[in-house]
């Protein structure tokens, strides 16, 4: 399966908040949207992740400063591993697994297109699943043939 199969279901939004912007307006953003990550942007190009890790290493790193007070830029994770379309998702989870990471965002001639989650794959497969359990049942069942001659 590629992630552009995933994509599908998922969608092509991504959520996305300036550098310059506080940790505030980001948690804010994550909240409303249910999301445990924003692409951070400047001058329309991706130059970091924000994450719910960030946020609590911040917390714990500085806890006498306010949210309000602390901008994106100067906690935010700098290097970020990106994806395409067109790989693996075997392969991305792989990767997520071994950097201990549970966002990609994925690019596409040159542009950020979307944001995998590690949640998306696990949906997917999970889905992937309980359509190979159904079939196997009905297999075993010899449910099939009533589907075959039907459908």
């Amino acid at each position: 399966m590629k992630i552009k199969d995933i994509l599908k279901n998922k969608g092509f939004e991504v959520i996305a908040v300036d550098s310059t912007v506080t940790i505030n307006v980001a948690i804010n953003k994550m909240v409303e949207r249910n999301i445990g990550a924003v692409l951070v942007m400047e001058g329309g190009r991706p130059v970091g992740l924000f994450t719910e890790r960030d946020a609590l290493r911040c917390l714990q790193k500085m806890p006498n400063i306010t949210f309000d007070k602390i901008f994106i830029k100067d906690v935010m994770t700098k290097d970020i591993l990106i994806a395409t379309q067109d790989e693996d998702v075997n392969h991305a989870m792989a990767i997520m697994i071994e950097k201990n990471i549970r966002h990609l965002p994925v690019i596409e001639q040159g542009n950020v297109v979307s944001m995998l989650s590690i949640r998306d794959i696990v949906k997917s497969q999970l889905s992937d699943l309980e359509t190979e359990i159904r079939y196997l049942k009905d297999y075993i069942a010899g449910d099939y043939l009533t589907r075959e001659i039907e459908g």
